[in-house]
């Protein structure tokens, strides 16, 4: 019981000290230089998944996002530190601790990647990529709909 309490203490020092930080880590992170994208594996895809879902983070708030059962720490360390060098996040210490933001946006990394995808498997056409899965029948009337509404709506504006 008192490790939990003495573990809960430190954890809200950290995180008192990350949030009194927070502004010049920001700063620091969009001063940041970017390197150009690469594709991720699928082990780092799912960390980068949980860092965009938390945002500001050390390892061990990864972790805690992570699917059952969580990968051993040192993993996600390891491939934290390689998305840091691929040019995926920014990070700064705080204390003894190690603080990431991801640089990289989920919505720019999905629309390089897609656009890769797209221009690799069906010659650039997103309508030959749609008739795909329409043939395949994985994707429903309703949500072809749902899409031609989304494209209408956005040639009004």
């Amino acid at each position: 019981m008192l490790n939990l309490i003495v573990n809960s203490m430190i954890k809200l020092q950290k995180t008192t000290f990350i949030l009194q930080n927070y502004e010049k880590f920001v700063y620091l992170h969009r001063n940041h230089k970017t390197k150009a994208m690469k594709k991720l594996t699928q082990q780092e895809e799912m960390v980068m998944k949980s860092i965009w879902q938390i945002g500001l983070g050390a390892v061990r708030d990864f972790i805690e996002v992570l699917p059952e059962p969580h990968p051993p720490y040192t993993t996600v360390a390891s491939i934290v530190k390689n998305l840091e060098k691929k040019g995926y996040l920014s990070s700064r210490k705080f204390g003894n601790t190690y603080v990431y933001l991801p640089i990289v946006t989920e919505e720019k990394y999905k629309a390089r990647f897609l656009s890769n995808f797209v221009n690799d498997y069906f010659e650039n056409s997103y309508q030959k990529l749609v008739s795909f899965f329409a043939k395949d029948e994985r994707i429903s009337a309703e949500e072809l709909k749902e899409i031609v509404n989304i494209i209408e709506k956005k040639d009004k504006k």
